[in-house]
């Protein structure tokens, strides 16, 4: 049968070719949204292979966090840059979890997810979430999730309110615009365990610092966080 399919795959690519979403090159078999030499391409920060590094020095003075990284640094013209927006705003749930199992993979081999118990996505505003019909970092936690066989929980932090843009704003207005925004439903279902926090991109890290804080807050907690992407200003 798996012969069989590969003929019709082969076919089908004949007249509906598959293209890398990256490049536009036609993506052969074997290969998902991205073909093999835009994933080998895109800038990876190791991250999780590093104690110390420099997103988890980001969050030094501002939250609790165990671990911190990213997949990849987001600066303009960056190939993680055009797969987010696609994500976000093209309906491609697809990059989220294909993304999100590659860097599982990562994460695993790499010893960053032992302990974890929990994934925890960051919450989308409610009304953002009904339009767009769903919450880009669940797809990634999903996708990390395949290889952890970790429970990916939407049900314990929750948004509360609605936040700007937080690119224009000095560090109190980022921290103003955020407070209060998230809340812990079930804490009860967290107490004594090792979460990790899911992002699709970090930018300032006021959103993530007020998630973790917001879970520190609900009880006896363990926070790590992960993202796809980390702006090019915090690893500098």
């Amino acid at each position: 049968m798996s012969y069989i399919k590969d003929i019709a795959d082969d076919f089908i690519s004949l007249f509906l070719p598959r293209l890398c979403l990256a490049c536009r090159s036609q993506l052969v078999r074997g290969e998902e949204v991205l073909c093999t030499d835009c994933l080998l391409a895109m800038a990876r920060t190791d991250f999780h292979t590093r104690r110390d590094n420099m997103l988890e020095q980001a969050f030094w003075g501002r939250c609790i966090v165990e671990r911190a990284a990213a997949f990849s640094v987001y600066n303009r013209g960056s190939r993680i840059r055009k797969l987010i927006h696609l994500l976000k705003y093209s309906g491609r749930q697809d990059i989220g979890r294909l993304l999100g199992r590659l860097y599982g993979s990562y994460l695993a081999s790499g010893g960053f997810m032992e302990g974890i118990e929990i994934l925890i996505p960051v919450p989308l505003d409610p009304a953002r979430e009904r339009r767009r019909g769903y919450n880009q970092s669940r797809c990634i936690a999903e996708g990390i999730a395949s290889y952890s066989s970790l429970p990916v929980r939407s049900d314990i932090l929750v948004r509360t309110g609605k936040s700007g843009s937080q690119t224009s704003r000095g560090r109190y207005e980022r921290w103003e615009n955020v407070e209060g925004l998230f809340t812990v439903r079930r804490p009860g279902e967290i107490q004594g365990r090792h979460l990790m926090v899911v992002d699709d991109v970090i930018t300032t890290g006021s959103t993530i610092e007020a998630c973790v804080n917001a879970l520190h807050d609900a009880g006896d907690v363990k926070v790590s966080v992960v993202a796809l992407a980390v702006a090019q200003k915090l690893t500098l």
